[in-house]
């Protein structure tokens, strides 16, 4: 009999956790470094029953949200400014470029030099992680747009804003909201960055969990945070935005 295909990562996946169990429970790594999954599961269900995971969860989750909705609106209309002005592409988009290789951790010093310990701060690092990826993708995506189209718009009437809205932006979309996603991937890095480095007495989220772990040495916390911090970003992916990305290839007919 034959295994099902969709259960043969899940068989993967039980054999993988059963030698990462037996390897640690037989005494050949220090359990204090490299914690069994049990561990890592005791972790979980203790945090879930105190609700400090989940208020955790919620706090990084709110600061994540408002972080990269700032950055987005400030990166899509200075991405367009760039990609119809060769003065702003040749300074503001330049800078841009320059600032994403920036380290996000880099923007920390700035952060709590400028705003001090506070919530004020751990923004301004989302903001600075988001927004350069947003104004590249954007820029690039409306300078891709099909010089035809912007003719043949033309021709027939359309002008500045109806222009905009009704032929640059729907071609440019597959781009920026790849930039979007990508602009998301770097709010979070940032964000786990400004949580680890700036105390906020007024509420702990996941970065302030991983460096309490560090600083307690509790190795199973540390594994069990970065574990939420990547099922939280693959769930972002699946809830919002590769249901966009299907739904643009199916409206250009490249997906049934």
């Amino acid at each position: 009999m034959k295994t099902p295909r969709a259960l043969v990562p899940a068989v993967i996946g039980l054999l993988i956790l059963g030698g990462w169990e037996w390897f640690v429970r037989s005494g050949r790594v220090d359990d204090v470094l490299v914690p069994a999954p049990t561990q890592i599961g005791e972790w979980f269900w203790s945090a879930l029953r105190d609700g400090s995971l989940a208020s955790a969860t919620w706090v990084t989750m709110r600061r994540l949200m408002i972080g990269f909705l700032i950055g987005a609106a400030i990166g899509i209309p200075v991405g367009a400014l760039c990609a119809r002005s060769s003065l702003a592409r040749d300074t503001i988009g330049i800078l841009s470029l320059g600032l994403q290789t920036l380290p996000s951790v880099c923007w920390v010093p700035v952060a709590i030099i400028a705003f001090g310990q506070n919530e004020a701060a751990v923004l301004f690092v989302v903001v600075m992680g988001t927004v350069w990826a947003v104004v590249i993708a954007v820029q690039e995506s409306v300078l891709s747009v099909q010089p035809l189209y912007l003719r043949a718009a033309m021709t027939m009437g359309s002008r500045g804003w109806h222009l905009w809205t009704r032929v640059i932006f729907p071609a440019a979309l597959p781009g920026i909201i790849s930039g979007l996603k990508q602009g998301w991937a770097f709010a979070w890095r940032s964000l786990m960055a400004a949580e680890i480095f700036v105390v906020i007495l007024s509420g702990f989220g996941l970065g302030s969990l991983l460096h309490a772990g560090r600083e307690l040495l509790r190795m199973d916390q540390v594994v069990g945070v970065m574990l939420v911090v990547v099922g939280v970003g693959l769930l972002a992916d699946l809830i919002f935005f590769s249901p966009v990305e299907r739904w643009l290839r199916r409206s250009r007919g490249l997906e049934r």
